[in-house]
């Protein structure tokens, strides 16, 4: 057919439309068309939903949507048809039910075909639709029921069950269950119709089309179809009534009459065939006349399919065999029982039923009860070989592996045992009365004793040759023994010794006698063997206590009894000793009550005990046989009569005196003398069952005292192990732990457990090995953990005793220097301890328990480098205290009085922490376990109570806190000082108490915080802690808050100066209780801040910031503190501190209030009392914290303050410290003129216009001169009051550069007139010619920058004053001149000097300084390509040039770089290229690649400021030293994968991401939060920069790499930086100034493209440049536009010589344009080509061709011909082959 491209006729301009057709259809005939074979069984109903646009009528019934999906249904795809049912179902649940309702005339026929569906998926779906098409139109279904109720119940049947429950539920929902069997007999017929055809008429290929459906899937169908239809037949007879059912006997013996039926018995499939005989036993139950007309068919089909034992054929295979044996009369006159079914049965049952025993064997009993006679006769034979066959199945494979085919076997094996047995019996019974009424028949009398006389012998043989060479078996087979047969076998005893008092009395007798007979010389046989089988011994051990007690199996088979279909009951319940009629079963109860009323039963077992005993007692005594004695000892557990016992001694030993007041007794006669005898003996290893033996025994004895006795005489000197064994019985029950409670607590056992821990505990600490040492601890844990009535298992005193041993040795194994020897001691009594604290209520209240517990926390909680405990050991010992906590809580509600486990404990950790030096690891092993200790009391305790207590305990004292603080090193005052927050004036440290490192232990105030913190904020719930403190000690827990605060201050203070330090703030932050700390509930924090603040200031004050900035206080709160302003006068230096933190959260009255007091007191300075310059001090720097906080201030009042200080400079010059030794100066001295110059800094940013021209002298000339004297103290810099003093200064520069480098607007014209020209030619020159030197002399003076007194934050301000240097002052900077030998130049010798004194700094391990230096650099590498050029136009006259040489760019930078190369070969070497390295912020290796990567900045600058000729040799100069190729390696390990932006807005998601290549990097030389994305940030900057500036050399390496990088680099930059550039490039072509003549250019952003045209006179000539999709990686692509007036060749050739322009120069796209367009002006200007480089201008060097030929007269560029010459090793010409001269 064709397709939709295929060509139409002619004229047929519209393509082909089914509904057109249809619509042109109905019109022409007036109706809507029919489909022919789509009719269902409604002659009425339409066959498919229509699709006619006009036949309006029915088009209205049907929603569209449901119209398009009914059509969606016919497809043959399966996934179509699934959507498309499960979206009917959801549209018949949303839509209205009339809409739904319009469906129904067109859900018949769809439902038909897609309830057989072949997936099954479909068919679920359509059930789960049709149950909601069903819920909404409810009775409307109703008209249409005959045509879907067949297929219906079909879908009821589906093999797939999903679909055949989704059916039912639909089923459920369209009928209640009353109303089911009228709907189905509505629809009897037609659905009787359709599984007749299905059985009788379908085949798989009528179902199926042949051509289109392959042959599996239409055999499926046929076979599921088949199935379906069967079982259906039978739910629909099962569900009709009678009346019904008889109606279809007619049509139901038709269906049974025809041989294809008949055939599915033996049909390929087993559903069809279990469907099959599922059916036939509904028949037989429902319909039997039926299949009466058919019984040779029926029993031909069923009794010969009997060995059938697929498992889904099996179940209702044997179901219609007994509903055929049962309803079928003569049915084994139609088959052959001997030769066609017994045999297979027999078979089947051999092999153990095939794996289905479950299934099978319980159908034995009711088919040997329906069997006749004339099929068992002979009985002898027919139950010896059935008996014989069910046994052998025990043998088969599946048996031995299942227990549960195993106990099927053995329960239909007894079952049908008993039966036959009961119904032989009564058979016999029957005969004897016949016999005996019949006296006068001799004939009839003589037959009768015949077949007594068959009975009896039938009954023999099954009891001799059938169950007890089972049994006999079963001792062989654990599984079997383990199985239901010997509880069978009792019951079955049972019941005979119920009936010896009936009529069958004398049977049962004979039968009871010849089994215990049997079982007697059984047992005896496997008994009297020298080398008896233990599992033989096992299993007559285990016969004999299942008879003697069958209530401790019967449990066990329970579940399986309640599956048993056949039950016996005594044959007087039918009635005066009738035998049951028909042959049937003999039903029988079972008696639960054991062997209680069995004393027939209980003497003969015992008869045999005693017998198997005597004979066992034989080999134990001549051959030592210990199997003989494991038996005793089983036999023993159930049988503890006097009678064995007395067996067991012997007839001399029973018979002798007692030789004391126990020898009366047997049972202990026997324990005594044999037992006994046998526990002692060395050579025994395994004792348990002779244990038993004990305890077997001791049930004779009489009273406690008996139990004493023995046990004292028994384990006078038995092995630990074996007392261990017989402890652990008596503890394991009750009764036994009650009677033996005298021996436990004596003083036998209670002397030798005391001997024994002590025996332990020195051979512990002497490292003895012990092979019974385990024994030994477990029975000492044993005897300590065990209790009985609520007291000790041993004697009190005992447990004392031994636990004072235990923490003896304890305490001595922690002082011991090698831990390794003593360490599975302690683990022993750990493991003790540990039971002991859990088990024994109130155990603490002995005096060595509590020393134990404590000697216990204390080992776990040392140093943990002294002993070297391990983990699992250190958990023990902690599991062992926290038990002992939990014991002392919970059973003695424990306090905290002196002595006491609690108080003991607190006072140890306390005095570790004061006085043992910790480290941050030791630390926290003691933090863990108190904080194990207060969390066991914090869960424990009923109230808290105690664990405050326990808090309180380990808290310092005030006094003590006191000096803890003072113990910590001054080393913190470094970063507040000179990071503005902290005024602190004083004596300051010498030089070396700023050298000294802090060591790795931590101070003790540090340590007290850490662990009252942790306590505080895990153990005590947040909720409760301002509740419980107030109930106490309400400010306790303020003063020890406030004292973690001021170690958490320290910490922050100190942590980039201290390892140690940083590693506990660490530890802080891990635990994290900031949360509880800044708390509101916290009571008193606040207040005792601000107290101790105003008291002791510096660090206080700087706690109490951090504490109202994170806890955000009310500001009533804050201001309730001081109340009013003037409480902090007179100022002191604590008091300043206290402002300076409380300053920004004041209003601005309060600052206002401030700025007058200090003013007063600042211009009444001369009044003041106390001495000048600290008041004055204290006044400037609470006014700069007023002016810092933005309080508005009238220019009187700076008029004032500034008149006053030009007072200062005239009448105190001392306080300004010009040209003082700054190392000679306190650090009073040294903060006044620090104040003065933050006070000029604001002055001059806020209030400029203010100062006069003598205010702006003494500014200026204050700042030269304080400059100068920083100048001459540089060796004073490790002073951080002396840094503080210059950083101040530096920040004065700073603001006066920013100030007159861009004043604000309208202040110029207020400010003296020549200020400006001033500061310009006299006071920039100045500073900076102090600045550089000074910059370059501080890397002299301290060399190293890991020292901590390295001025680090000097630097950075003299760094940030330097950014501002103009260029003029670098490029004539007085620098001392410095050269380096061998380098060639041609710079000035001051721009040399600057390069080799600044160069070598950029690797400095100081990050302000390499940025500083990287600034200035930066300034002056547009200048150096000048040199260049000047020595490059002298060389370009030269005419002999052959070859272009290489220049390199500046030397000094070019060292640093190869320098800085190969270090970071070793640091990122092993780093594969694509892979991101980690790089440590201000670690040695971040330094080297930052100042490697600033190198590579200032190279790239120095090339982009580079003219075009001089950037192809430094080109050639980078590619011949690999430099360039050594960058781009290192740049791919350290570009991250992902380089966006870190920190960016939410709502900037929509917009074009920012990354590391769109925004620069900043460079600020003080440290940020974005530290650690620096080296990212700066090498994606250089990859930038040198794809943009070095696009053909990168290019070049790139195609050089291997493919994995290759494809690395290539896929980076086509995602991240391409389009970046190529925006830039496109962007820089359109925003161009440059103009050419002739030549126009214009750009397309969209498309990437660069569109030239040049022309002249006629010659028109377009090009398109397309920048490729990984530009610049990509090569460019030049396309041809118009051109007019130029030939082919010619045009060509220029193409080629712009994409090469544009490949291989290293510019931009308008460069390679103007490169171009000159080389094409030469060409028309008359200038031949090159011949060959085929270009008027060289790509490289810019030359013309000059050198000609003298015999072609052809010229050639100097460098091709070099190129030429040297790759062809000839001097000729190129074209015409002459020597070239």
């Amino acid at each position: 057919m064709g397709g939709k491209n295929k060509q139409r006729t002619k004229g047929n301009v519209r393509p082909s439309n089914s509904g057109r057709a249809a619509d042109v259809l109905a019109r022409e005939r007036g109706g809507v068309p029919g489909f022919v074979g789509f009719g269902i069984s409604s002659p009425n109903d339409a066959g498919y939903v229509p699709a006619v646009h006009g036949a309006e009528e029915i088009d209205n019934l049907v929603d569209a949507d449901f119209r398009l999906v009914l059509r969606k249904l016919s497809k043959r795809d399966a996934v179509t048809k699934l959507k498309a049912v499960q979206e009917f179902g959801a549209m018949c649940e949303e839509r209205d039910p009339d809409i739904v309702r319009g469906v129904l005339p067109y859900w018949p026929r769809i439902y038909c075909k897609i309830s057989v569906d072949h997936d099954r998926r479909v068919r679920e779906a359509a059930q789960q639709a049709f149950e909601q098409l069903i819920v909404k139109v409810k009775r409307s279904l109703a008209p249409y029921l005959k045509g879907i109720m067949a297929h219906w119940l079909l879908a009821q049947c589906d093999t797939h069950s999903p679909a055949a429950s989704a059916a039912h539920a639909a089923f459920q929902a369209a009928f209640p269950p009353s109303k089911q069997p009228e709907a189905l007999s509505f629809c009897k017929d037609e659905v009787l119709n359709v599984l007749q055809d299905n059985l009788l008429k379908e085949s798989a290929d009528t179902l199926s089309d042949p051509q289109s459906v392959p042959a599996e899937e239409r055999e499926a169908k046929y076979v599921r179809l088949l199935t379906s239809s069967l079982l259906a037949l039978k739910r629909l007879l099962t569900a009709l009534p009678q009346p019904d059912r008889e109606t279809l006997t007619q049509r139901l013996s038709h269906i049974v009459s025809q041989g294809k039926f008949w055939k599915y018995s033996k049909h390929k499939s087993p559903q069809v065939r279990g469907a099959f005989f599922e059916l036939v036993a509904g028949l037989c139950e429902l319909t039997p006349p039926v299949l009466q007309t058919e019984a040779p068919r029926v029993c031909s089909a069923v009794l010969l399919s009997i060995d059938d034992t697929d498992p889904v054929v099996l179940p209702p295979l044997w179901e219609a065999v007994l509903h055929v044996l049962s309803s079928v009369q003569d049915c084994w006159s139609h088959v052959n029982a001997r030769k066609g079914v017994l045999p297979k049965l027999w078979a089947v049952l051999a092999e153990g039923g095939r794996g289905l025993a479950t299934a099978l064997h319980p159908n034995m009993l009711p088919f040997l009860s329906k069997l006749p006679a004339e099929v068992t006769e002979p009985k002898l034979h027919f139950y010896t070989t059935f008996f014989s066959s069910i046994i052998q199945g025990l043998t088969s494979e599946r048996a031995l592996a299942s227990p549960s085919e195993s106990a099927a076997i053995v329960f239909a094996t007894m079952e049908c045992l008993r039966f036959v047995l009961l119904q032989s019996v009564a058979e016999g019974a029957g005969q004897e009365a016949e016999q005996s009424e019949g006296e006068g028949a001799g004939q009839e009398a003589e037959q009768s004793e015949g077949e007594g006389a068959g009975q009896k012998a039938l009954q023999t043989a099954l009891l001799s040759e059938q169950l007890l060479p089972l049994m006999d078996d079963a001792l062989g087979r654990p599984a079997l023994q383990n199985g239901p047969l010997f509880l069978q076998v009792t019951e079955m005893l049972v019941s005979w010794e119920k009936r010896i008092s009936g009529e069958e009395a004398a049977a049962f007798q004979r039968l009871l006698a010849e089994f215990w007979e049997g079982l007697g010389s059984l047992c005896v046989r496997h008994v009297s063997r020298e080398e008896a089988e233990p599992v033989a011994l096992q299993g007559i051990a285990s016969l004999l206590q299942v008879m003697h007690d069958p209530d401790n199996r019967a449990p066990k088979q329970a579940k399986r009894k309640k599956a048993l279909k056949v039950c016996f009951t005594e044959p007087e319940s039918t009635g005066r000793g009738e035998r049951p009629s028909g042959g049937g079963p003999v039903e029988e109860p079972w008696d639960g009550q054991g062997g209680r009323d069995r004393p027939l039963l209980n003497a003969r077992l015992l008869e045999l005990v005693c017998r198997l005993a005597r004979l066992n007692m034989v080999y134990v005594c001549e051959s030592d046989s210990e199997g003989h004695l494991r038996f005793l000892a089983l036999l023993l557990q159930s049988f503890t009569e006097p009678q064995v016992f007395g067996v067991l001694l012997g007839p001399e030993e029973g018979k002798g005196e007692p030789e004391s007041q126990l020898g009366h007794n047997p049972a202990v006669r026997f324990l005594l003398e044999r037992v006994a005898v046998w526990l002692r003996r060395e050579d025994r290893t395994d004792t348990g069952f002779l244990v038993d033996m004990v305890f077997s025994g001791l049930q004779c004895c009489s009273s406690k005292t008996e139990h004493t006795l023995v046990l004292n005489h028994i384990t006078m000197d038995l092995r630990w192990g074996v007392l261990l064994q017989i402890v652990q019985k008596a503890c394991a029950d009750p009764g036994r732990l009650e009677a033996c409670a005298g021996w436990l607590r004596g003083p036998v056992l209670g002397e030798r457990l005391v001997g024994l821990a002590s025996e332990l505990c020195a051979g512990g600490l002497e490292a003895r090995p012990s092979a019974s040492s385990s024994h030994s601890w477990s029975l000492v844990s044993l005897a300590l953990s065990q209790q009985h009535d609520d007291e000790p298992l041993i004697g009190k005193a005992y447990v004392d005793r031994i636990v004072r041993h235990l923490h003896a040795t304890l305490s001595e194994a922690k002082g011991m220097s090698d831990a390794g020897n003593v360490e599975p001691l302690v683990s022993f009594i750990s493991d003790v301890a540990s039971n002991f604290f859990s088990s024994v209520k109130g155990c603490l209240l002995l005096p060595a328990a509590v020393d134990l517990l404590l000697t216990t926390f204390q080992l776990c909680a040392q140093d943990p480098a002294h002993p070297l405990l391990s983990d699992a050991l250190i958990q023990k010992l902690k599991c062992a205290y926290t038990s002992g906590v939990r014991s002392l809580v919970t059973h003695l509600g424990a306090g905290l009085t002196k002595g006491t486990f609690l108080h003991r404990a607190a006072v140890w950790v306390k005095s570790q922490i004061l006085t043992s030096p910790l480290s941050v690891q030791s630390l926290q092993v003691l933090v863990q376990a108190v904080q194990s200790v207060t969390d066991t009391l914090a869960t424990a305790s009923r109230s808290s109570s105690v664990l405050a207590q326990f808090i309180s305990c380990l808290t310092p004292t005030p006094q003590e806190w006191m000096s803890l603080r003072q113990a910590l090193p001054p080393q913190w005052m470094r970063r507040p000082l000179l990071a503005g927050p902290l005024r602190v004036s004083g004596e300051c440290p010498s030089v070396e108490a700023w050298r000294v490192r802090t060591s790795d232990r931590l101070p003790a105030h540090l340590c007290a915080s850490a662990l009252l913190g942790r306590i505080i904020f895990t153990a005590v719930p947040a909720d409760e802690q301002q509740e419980e403190t107030e109930a106490s000690e309400p400010r306790d827990l303020g003063h020890t808050i406030a004292e973690i605060l001021c170690a958490l201050q320290w910490c922050e203070e100190m942590e980039q100066y201290s390892v140690m330090a940083a590693e506990y703030h660490k530890l802080l932050q891990e635990w994290n209780f900031s949360e509880g700390l800044y708390s509101p509930s916290a009571a008193g924090v606040l207040d005792t801040l601000f107290t101790r603040s105003q008291e002791d200031g510096a660090l206080w004050s700087l706690t109490l910031g951090t504490y109202i900035q994170k806890g955000r206080p009310a500001g009533s709160i804050i201001k309730g503190l001081y109340g009013n302003v003037e409480s902090f006068y007179p100022l002191s230096e604590h008091a300043v501190s206290t402002i300076q933190v409380l300053c920004p959260w004041m209003d601005t009255v309060e600052r206002e209030e401030l700025i007058a007091l200090s003013v007063a007191d600042l211009l009444n300075w001369q009044e003041t009392e106390k001495d000048y310059g600290h008041s004055v001090w204290a006044c400037l720097a609470v006014l700069n914290c007023c002016l810092q906080a933005a309080t508005p201030v009238d220019e009187e009042i700076l008029l004032a303050i500034i008149a006053t200080m030009l007072e200062f400079r005239t009448s105190r010059e001392e306080w300004f410290l010009f040209s003082r030794d700054l190392g000679q100066v306190s650090a009073t001295e040294l903060a006044l003129p620090v104040e003065m110059m933050r006070f000029l800094c604001r002055l001059v940013r806020s209030s400029p216009t203010v100062l006069g021209s003598t205010h702006w002298d003494f500014l200026l000339c204050s700042m030269l001169a304080w400059l100068e004297t920083a100048n001459e103290n540089t060796g004073s810099f490790w002073n951080p009051w002396v840094q503080q003093f210059v950083c101040a200064n530096c920040e004065l520069i700073v603001t006066l550069t920013e100030f007159f480098t861009a004043p604000p607007a309208g202040v110029v014209e207020q400010l003296p007139p020549e200020l400006s020209s001033e500061w310009q030619e006299f006071f920039v020159e100045g500073v900076h010619s102090l600045l550089l030197p000074l910059l370059v002399s501080i890397p002299g003076k301290f060399p190293d920058p890991d020292d901590l007194l390295f001025p680090l934050a000097v630097v950075t301000s003299v760094g940030e004053a330097l950014v501002h240097v103009p260029v003029r002052l670098l490029t004539h900077n007085k620098l001392p001149a410095r050269f380096v030998a061998d380098q060639r130049s041609g710079l000035p010798e001051t721009l040399q000097t600057l390069l080799n004194t600044l160069a070598p700094l950029l690797l400095a391990k100081a990050r302000p300084l390499q940025l500083t230096v990287y600034h200035m650099l930066h300034k002056v590498m547009p200048l150096l390509p000048e040199s260049d050029c000047e020595s490059d136009n002298a060389k370009c006259d030269d005419d002999d040039e052959e070859e272009e040489p290489s220049l390199s760019p500046p030397a000094a930078i070019m060292s640093v770089v190869s320098g800085a190369a190969e270090l970071l070969e070793g640091v990122l070497g092993s780093v594969q290229v694509g892979e991101c390295a980690v790089v440590v912020p201000l670690s040695t290796e971040h330094c080297c690649i930052l100042g490697y990567l600033l190198a590579w900045k200032l190279l790239l600058a120095f090339f982009k400021a580079a003219p075009s000729q001089l950037r192809v040799r430094y080109s050639l100069h980078l590619k011949k030293s690999r430099c360039l190729h050594n960058l781009l390696l290192h740049l791919f390990r350290l570009m991250p994968e992902n380089p966006s932006l870190p920190g960016q807005p939410a709502e900037a998601a929509g917009k074009e991401p920012k990354s590391f290549f769109t925004e620069d990097s900043t460079l600020s030389l003080r440290q940020n939060e974005g530290l650690r994305f620096e080296v990212p940030h700066l090498a994606c900057s250089v990859y930038y920069a040198a794809l943009k500036d070095l696009p053909a050399m990168v290019r070049l390496w790139w195609n050089s790499q291997e493919k994995r990088v290759f494809s690395a680099v290539d896929k980076f930059t086509s995602k991240y930086v391409t389009g970046v550039l190529s925006a830039q490039e496109i962007a820089s072509v359109q925003s161009s100034t440059q103009t050419f003549q002739s030549m126009t250019v214009k750009a397309r952003s969209a498309t990437r493209e660069v569109i030239a045209t040049y022309s002249v006179d006629d010659i028109f000539i377009e090009l398109v440049i397309q920048l490729p999709q990984n530009y610049p990686l990509g090569s460019i692509s030049v396309e041809s536009g118009r051109r007019v007036g130029v030939a082919v060749q010619q045009w060509r050739n220029w193409m080629l010589q712009l994409s090469t322009y544009l490949t291989h120069q290293n510019g931009s796209i308008m460069e390679g344009l103007s490169l171009w367009k000159n080389n094409v002006d030469k060409r028309f200007e008359g200038v031949e080509d090159c011949m060959i480089c085929f270009s008027v201008i060289h790509g490289s060097n810019y030359s013309l061709p000059k050198k000609a030929c003298r015999t072609c007269k052809k010229r050639f560029h100097s460098a091709c011909l070099y190129k030429w010459f040297t790759s062809s090793n000839k001097s000729t010409c190129p074209l015409c082959r002459e020597t070239f001269f």
